[in-house]
């Protein structure tokens, strides 16, 4: 469990001062892994379960990438040309008041020597570089009483050192947000050096000028820093919190409500849920299923663990069953050409002898249709499922007429295997048994041979229905991660009620 620590400040090594910090917080320089944990769980509604549907966890090791992930961004969001317009003034002693603007400054060199990462507990993650160097240029203009004057400078700081605080949380309706909670920037050893112009009268005043413009760029460097937050902040406006699958069903990806404020975030990982039910588009019912607790293994690698709960699968099985959308008609064009049960009058007469005597020659179509919902179940060993159909016979009449000839019940207990390659997840099914009970309709007075209709049809979807099953399974289905986010050496594991994917993950542009 995660504990509840005290607040946090944000504060430069070696430098006094510090900034306050606020709860809900989480580094920019993670945020890729956080969006892509946010898709992997991939308008809210609202949710009554006591636990997340998806539970995940980001570790220590993603975010030592997310560290140099970050500084990255850092350099990308510095080494440009700036608009800042800096002005200020000095009163020089003999001269007067000398004013002076900077339009832009250009930052040629970033180096960044040391730097660390780290959870801040309850908080976030606090990104702190120590002995930085930068080198920058930039134009200037003066004016001391009526003279004006421009030029250019250069600008050379050592043993910069900057703090940065960045938060995290999600509003009622689980919709992800992120902001600087604190920046603090210190540079200790600035020179500077003026060209063009009367540069050389300037260069005396240097050591009067240089105290004040070392303040006015630390404090516009934070500025500039919050200003790339701010832009991530927007790009986290536009993530989707539901996603609508098809014309049945959508996902509920919101977080759940609270979750930074209920010890998530400590030393070694920070902890996020999402409520991952399905919902119905079309109508909104009250599904009778409820998310179990989940306990993530205490592990420091790989970077994310992602819990999937079997409660996710058995509210879309809840949804698709309530929608009608578990319903298919099976005419003779759709079955293979060997398969052992032909859809006519005189292949089924061999179960209902007067069927052909009474449509002989005609064609047969099965409709077929789940009469309860389908329930799963994971497990150590497998992931379990029981599926409860029906399946009725119409003989076609020459008028498209379509007359009842029998109905079948038939129940089934699967097993499956899931597996995971890359950003794909597939699997494999087994039929572990079934049951059926049947009788004829069409005001025939034949008795239903049940179980040796049973056995032809185990046996066709052993021989047909399984293979075609598995071959579409294997290559899998991409899993939701965002662009440029790749999951590196998955693993897979079923437990007890959830299922458990473990990875690392590549950031390529």
């Amino acid at each position: 469990m995660c504990s509840a620590p005290a607040a946090r400040t944000c504060r430069c090594p070696g430098v006094s001062g510090s900034l306050p910090a606020r709860v809900h917080l989480l580094s920019g320089a993670t945020l890729g892994m956080w969006l892509c944990l946010l898709l992997l769980m991939a308008a809210c509604v609202p949710t009554s379960t006591s636990s997340p549907g998806i539970k995940g966890r980001v570790t220590r090791s993603a975010l030592e990438y997310g560290r140099r992930f970050g500084l990255d961004l850092l350099r990308s969001l510095l080494q440009k040309e700036h608009d800042v317009n800096l002005q200020g003034s000095y009163r020089a002693p003999f001269l007067g008041r000398l004013n002076y603007t900077v339009p832009q400054i250009h930052i040629h060199e970033l180096q960044m020597n040391d730097s660390t990462v780290d959870f801040a507990e309850d908080v976030g993650v606090q990104l702190t570089v120590d002995r930085a160097r930068i080198q920058l240029s930039a134009t200037w203009r003066a004016q001391l009483g009526a003279w004006q004057d421009s030029g250019s400078l250069q600008l050379r700081i050592r043993d910069l050192a900057v703090a940065v605080l960045l938060g995290l949380g999600a509003d009622e309706q689980g919709q992800p947000s992120m902001w600087a909670a604190g920046c603090d920037a210190r540079g200790t050893d600035l020179r500077l050096e003026f060209h063009q112009g009367q540069s050389w009268l300037y260069n005396l005043l240097v050591p009067l000028l240089q105290r004040t413009l070392r303040q006015q760029l630390n404090k516009q460097l934070c500025v500039e820093i919050q200003k790339g937050i701010g832009r991530l902040q927007d790009s986290l406006k536009n993530v989707r919190v539901s996603a609508q699958l098809d014309a049945f069903a959508a996902i509920d990806l919101s977080l759940e409500l609270g979750w930074a404020s209920h010890s998530s975030i400590r030393i070694s990982s920070v902890c996020l849920s999402t409520q991952g039910e399905f919902f119905g588009v079309r109508g909104q019912w009250q599904s009778p299923f409820s998310a179990q607790p989940v306990e993530l293994p205490e592990l420091q690698e790989p970077m994310l663990l992602v819990a999937v709960t079997e409660f996710v699968a058995n509210t879309a099985a809840f949804v698709y069953f309530t929608a009608g959308a578990l319903r298919r008609n099976i005419t003779a064009e759709m079955l293979p050409r060997r398969f052992p049960l032909k859809l006519n009058t005189e292949s089924m007469g061999n179960f209902a002898p007067q069927l052909q005597q009474h449509f002989p020659s005609r064609p047969v179509e099965l409709h077929l249709w789940a009469r309860r919902q389908p329930l799963l179940s994971c497990h150590p060993n497998a992931l379990h499922g029981a599926f409860f159909g029906s399946a009725e016979a119409f003989v076609v009449l020459p008028n498209a007429t379509r007359v009842p000839a029998f109905l079948l019940n038939i129940d089934a207990n699967v097993t499956g295997k899931p597996t995971i390659a890359g950003n794909r997840l597939g699997g494999t099914v087994g039929l572990k048994r079934s049951a059926a009970e049947g009788n004829v309709l069409a005001g025939l007075t034949d008795v239903l041979q049940v179980e040796k209709l049973e056995n032809m049809l185990k046996f066709g979807l052993w021989l047909f229905g399984v293979p075609w099953a598995n071959k579409r399974l294997h290559p899998g289905i991409p899993l939701p991660t965002p662009h440029g986010i790749t999951l590196l050496h998955p693993r897979l594991s079923l437990h007890k009620g959830f299922m458990l994917i473990t990875t690392d993950l590549q950031y390529k542009p």
